[in-house]
């Protein structure tokens, strides 16, 4: 009788040994807005401002010094002035809609379209 390890063991062509060294790149390069303030809209409409302290391929992101800004209760798609000071938090990433700089937006080249020469 032979040992099950051997019946379950995959060859890899060549060709696949090299698709799997390649890893994904991320469009977003969140690295760059490490202990600087971020804002993040969640699905749902919540948004929410901190200090980006982490993140992952996932998107799931750690805000320090966290505040939350409250929606109109007549009206839930619209932001009040009220806020609430949540502090150390991690994001989900699957809820993350939107993130951007607290002091601005910049401008960056579409990823999808293909540059001309």
């Amino acid at each position: 009788m032979s040992n099950s390890a051997d019946c379950f063991q995959q060859t890899l062509a060549p060709g696949d040994k090299e698709k799997e060294k390649k890893k994904k790149e991320s469009i977003l390069d969140l690295a760059k807005y490490l202990d600087k303030q971020i804002r993040v809209k969640f699905s749902g409409g919540r948004e929410a401002t901190g200090t980006l302290k982490g993140f992952d391929p996932l998107l799931n992101l750690v805000l320090d010094g966290t505040t939350e800004f409250l929606r109109d209760p007549d009206d839930p798609l619209k932001l009040t002035e009220d806020t609430r000071h949540l502090g150390l938090v991690v994001c989900r990433g699957t809820a993350v809609v939107l993130i951007c700089p607290a002091d601005g937006m910049e401008a960056i080249a579409n990823p999808f379209v293909q540059q001309e020469a």
